[in-house]
């Protein structure tokens, strides 16, 4: 009878981990951008994040899903408004205070676009 066989460690590219952490790789210290991510090394950074970690999220800089999220756009909008690069949580909430044309017209568009997605989920 033969043993089982090892399991294997599945592992990320740190550019990938980054992504599913929402967070801007660039922005992520060197030790990060250099590795590889196993599985359960992404899983313990979402369940118990590190100071950097959450020090990213809350300030940012963003990367642009997480932009387009936060000004509830998407992220074609992000680019139709000029917006190509990272921003701060402060320089999103500036944005959302100031609330400029191109900004409400992505947000309309996005939600109609939303709108027509659940109902052509509908049975």
């Amino acid at each position: 009878m033969s043993s089982p066989k090892p399991k294997t460690i599945q592992t990320m590219k740190p550019a990938t981990a980054a992504k599913k952490l929402g967070v801007l790789l660039s922005a992520t210290p060197a030790e990060f951008q250099e590795g590889v991510v196993s599985r359960d090394e992404l899983n313990e950074l979402q369940s118990k994040p590190p100071a950097w970690l959450a020090d990213l999220r809350r300030n940012g800089p963003h990367p642009k899903q997480v932009i387009a999220a936060k000004l509830r756009v998407s992220t074609s909008g992000l680019i139709r408004g000029g917006i190509t690069g990272p921003l701060t949580t402060a320089e999103i909430d500036v944005l959302k205070a100031e609330n400029p044309a191109w900004l409400e017209r992505e947000r309309s568009i996005h939600a109609e676009a939303r709108k027509e997605a659940l109902r052509l989920e509908q049975p």
